[in-house]
């Protein structure tokens, strides 16, 4: 007995699945009113928290976000105070966020706001988006949540959603998003852009996720071709690139109960930041000769005893780093500039701004030192 072909999902999902239209923005908006999360950014409509919550927002969770958030307003409640700010007093604030850069562009975008808008955000997407740190998602973002401008946003979130609903293969890239924002336009409501912004990413954040996507909660799900197809768990095409490993050596260099801090370069990775002598421990090469090399190159001081203090791993977005950490008496010091080198004690070390991996160095120093003190 001859049995019958049946047909391909994809043909059957063409034929059933319709294009999103206003009903896709109705019940989404819908969908919002009633689940949204009450978040400390949604309270009012206020230009600068908006940006200062989109800027953090960025390849950061909102649960990470909320304590940072709060923090940076009770510093920096206005663009007028981050302006006048000193920078390492806005990096120690942003410590912990990583993408420092992103610390750097909004001074210096609220500085050029201080001195040519009278300290407020300009309206105009034009003007704001020359100031630095403001790109495409997040001149939208702002002034359409802030504004009501009719501008759609495409972010992590959206861009998976509208890859779903749409049927589109392949990887989750920004060079996706030229195509993503002409398909949105077509059902983007220009009368609540920023309601329909928000509930986007909402919807990414709470049901369309990357992983284990909770589709029968879709308020959408009848306009999703990857759920009518069954492959919302391929689109977009997972990740599946490794994090780099790095293997780095850390000396902790004390001094009279003081220890050596030093200022990295004002450009490139961690630009701006203080953390400890030490660097990546080279083929051949074991972790104790790495610290005394990398001390030697970067300061001319000369060490004596050198023992271990312990090791930290960190993940950093595309690098998995293992701080290899020594405990280091000088035997002699050379003048040092002090524009890059400080020696602080252990309690003034938290008031400079770190990175995530010093910061974890620095909690393993102290435990070793409230250890000898028992």
């Amino acid at each position: 007995m001859t049995k019958a072909k049946l047909p391909s999902p994809a043909r059957r999902a063409t034929s059933v699945v319709p294009e999103p239209d206003p009903q896709f923005a109705r019940r989404l908006l819908a969908w919002y009113g009633r689940h949204r999360r009450h978040l400390p950014w949604r309270k009012n409509r206020n230009p600068y928290r908006i940006w200062v919550s989109e800027v953090m927002l960025q390849q950061t969770t909102v649960r990470a976000v909320i304590p940072y958030y709060e923090r940076w307003l009770a510093a920096f409640p206005d663009i007028p105070s981050l302006a006048r700010a000193r920078p390492q007093t806005v990096l120690r604030m942003w410590q912990g966020l990583g993408y420092y850069a992103r610390a750097r562009n909004m001074q210096a975008a609220a500085r050029i706001m201080l001195r040519a808008h009278r300290g407020k955000l300009p309206k105009d997407p034009g003007v704001l988006s020359r100031l630095p740190g403001f790109g495409p998602y997040t001149t939208a973002a702002v002034l359409s949540l802030a504004y009501d401008m009719p501008l759609p946003v495409i972010d992590a979130n959206v861009r998976r959603v509208l890859m779903r609903v749409l049927g589109i293969d392949g990887e989750a890239a920004p060079a996706r998003d030229g195509v993503l924002l002409a398909r949105l336009k077509a059902f983007f409501p220009a009368a609540v852009p920023g309601s329909f912004n928000q509930a986007m990413m909402e919807l990414g954040a709470l049901v369309c996720r990357a992983r284990n996507p909770a589709c029968l909660s879709c308020p959408v799900r009848l306009n999703c071709r990857a759920a009518h197809e069954g492959r919302q768990e391929i689109i977009p095409t997972p990740n599946r690139r490794p994090a780099e490993k790095i293997e780095a050596a850390v000396a902790v260099v004390e001094r009279n109960g003081s220890f050596l801090i030093h200022k990295r370069a004002p450009r490139g990775l961690l630009a701006g930041l203080w953390e400890f002598p030490g660097g990546k421990i080279e083929a051949g090469e074991t972790a104790l000769r790495a610290a005394r090399r990398e001390v030697r190159e970067e300061t001319g001081i000369r060490l004596g005893t050198v023992r271990r203090l312990g090791t930290v791993r960190h993940a950093y977005t595309r690098f998995l780093v293992t701080l290899h950490v020594f405990l280091c008496e000088p035997v002699r010091v050379p003048a040092l500039p002090a524009a890059e080198f400080r020696w602080v004690s252990l309690p003034a070390i938290r008031r400079y701004p770190l990175p995530s991996g010093t910061v974890r160095v620095v909690d393993l120093l102290a435990a070793r030192n409230a250890g000898d003190r028992r």
